[in-house]
Order: structure tokens, then sequence, then C-alpha cells
């Protein structure tokens, strides 16, 4: 079953990494570096985000004009900063994936769409 896995920063994640040395990050890298490592057979396609405040949310409003603002799409205390996708059994091995990551606090487990409507 495919799950893509949304890593999420907190305001502070974000404040306990700017405390860190180089070496003390470069050893947080290393360390989600060897969480991929591990799970190599599994894990597939992923990559790190650029921060919350690079992005540009488009609002769709039917026939009307969209409304594109700069920034995240929601305010909040969590913003995803990156994202994998995963290939396992089923939602428990997936739990016991994710209980081993590394980094940010939150990671959220999202089941991929197998049959999309239409196709």
């Amino acid at each position: 079953m495919k799950y893509v896995l949304m890593f999420a920063d907190t305001e502070q994640y974000q404040k306990d990494l700017a405390t860190l040395t180089d070496e003390g990050r470069a050893e947080a890298v290393r360390q989600v570096e060897r969480w991929f490592a591990d799970h190599a057979g599994k894990a597939r396609m992923g990559s790190k985000l650029q921060p919350a405040h690079t992005a540009t949310t488009v609002r769709l409003r039917g026939d009307a004009e969209p409304v594109i603002t700069d920034g995240p799409f929601v305010e909040g205390k969590e913003v995803v900063s990156g994202f994998c996708e995963i290939d396992v059994e089923d939602l428990d091995e997936a739990l016991r994936m994710v209980r081993s990551w590394p980094a940010c606090p939150t990671v959220e487990i999202r089941p991929v769409e197998t049959n999309p409507a239409g196709r």
C-alpha cells in the first residue's frame, strides 16, 4: 500500500534547530539521511520543501478569478516541510517506520488514492 508521509515542523522545532551548533545541525541531517537509508527499500521519492513563506496559494472560486496570495494556505503552528512516498504492507508498517523518524515532531501519514475517480 502506498502512503505519503508529510513531515511538519513546529515553531518550537525551528527554534530548537536554530540553537544547534553547525555540527549539531550536521548530525541532525545525518540522522535523517540514516533514516532514509534504513528504509531505502520502502521509501520512494521525497523532498525537503522551502520555508512556508516562499509558498504561493491559489484559492479557486468557481467561475470567479482565483485569489492568489503569498504564503501558505493556512495559518498554523505546524507547516509541512517535506514529504516522501512509501510502499509498505499496511498502516501498521507505516506507523512502525514513522516511530523512528528523527527530525520534525509531526508526521502525517496519508494513503495514496489507488483508483482516482473518473480514471
